[in-house]
């Protein structure tokens, strides 16, 4: 992850955990938990909520609705939003599809970039053709720098301090680089596992403290390690535009999900708002449940349902905007202050 410190305790398999303030907690709700999952625990709370502020109201709602309109108010105004809603997926659908739009020059241009990059990257790999799946892809480079910084590990240095320095950059990157790997092997495109490993690599400080060692040990240094030094900085150089096409992939992945979920959800939603404005009145929900009545049940629960495309689009620009932010800067930029 651009910018991010990895290189604190080797082998540490919460590098995520340790660069996302908060704790587990946060880490799990912005990244880590599935989208559905998060959802329904919002939606459960707004739930909660209604029901337990139902209950403490001392004017029961039925009397409400006997003397005002609110429920009518309420769901016209979710009506509103859940058709503004519909308009939001198309506008997002043509965010998607407008890069995939384009004369033929334009797509040509976009496979000679593409396979250009990849010729690169196989013949610093040294392969014939590189992997076509996203992870294997990332795992191949993460792969290749385990292994360049091993053999810039066995390179020797007179000065014994100079040499523990770089002892200790070389077992941080192949530490970090195996857990990793472990990870990507494991991974599946189309879920956030690929993109939440990558997320683990920091490669942007380890290309500045590469070549910050570099620099600083130059006259301590034999002339094969600036040999491997550039071996592992080739690497990890390409490693960063990789991950960003692939995070971008990603991006394109989930905003094709939302959209369809937005279109799936906002039906059944709209169909509860209407059917709120249209036939609920004081006489629906007579009974109660638990000390609380029936009117608070229903309008909580149709409200939540009614809320469900919101809730939706909340948790999965949640996570989205968390990635975007932690990967604003491409190269060995520190954004955050403690790292």
């Amino acid at each position: 992850m651009n910018g991010d410190r990895d290189t604190g305790s080797r082998g540490d398999p919460e590098t995520m955990r340790r660069r996302v303030p908060g704790g587990r907690l946060r880490l799990w709700i912005l990244l880590e938990a599935k989208r559905w999952q998060v959802s329904v625990v919002i939606l459960g709370l707004i739930f909660s909520g209604l029901v337990v502020v139902g209950a403490v109201d001392p004017t029961p709602l039925g009397l409400v609705i006997e003397s005002s309109d609110p429920i009518e108010t309420l769901f016209q105004a979710l009506v509103t939003a859940i058709i503004t809603g519909v308009t939001l997926v198309v506008a997002i659908n043509q965010l998607v599809l407008a890069q995939e739009l384009g004369p033929l020059g334009d797509q040509r241009e976009r496979m000679t970039g593409a396979l250009d990059t990849r010729r690169e990257i196989e013949s610093e790999l040294e392969v014939d053709v590189a992997p076509a799946d996203p992870s294997a892809f990332l795992q191949a480079l993460v792969e290749s720098v385990g292994e360049r910084s091993a053999r810039l590990a066995g390179v020797e240095a007179a000065d014994p301090d100079v040499r523990d320095r770089v002892e200790s950059f070389t077992g941080d990157v192949a530490d970090n680089a195996a857990f990793v790997g472990d990870r990507l092997a494991d991974a599946q495109f189309g879920t956030f596992g690929v993109v939440s490993a990558a997320l683990d690599f920091g490669y942007s400080e380890k290309i500045y403290e590469a070549r910050r060692l570099r620099a600083a040990h130059a006259d301590d240094l034999p002339p094969e390690a600036d040999d491997a030094f550039q071996d592992l900085l080739d690497v990890l150089e390409l490693f960063g535009p990789a991950r960003e096409h692939i995070k971008t992939l990603y991006f394109q992945w989930e905003l094709i999900d939302l959209s369809r979920i937005l279109l799936y959800t906002a039906l059944p939603a709209l169909v509860v708002a209407v059917s709120m404005i249209v036939y609920f009145d004081d006489g629906v929900a007579s009974w109660s449940a638990l000390g609380v009545g029936g009117p608070v049940w229903v309008t909580s629960a149709a409200t939540t349902v009614a809320l469900v495309p919101f809730v939706v689009l909340v948790a999965y620009i949640l996570r989205i905007v968390t990635v975007a932010k932690r990967t604003l800067a491409i190269g060995p930029f520190v954004l955050r202050g403690e790292d």
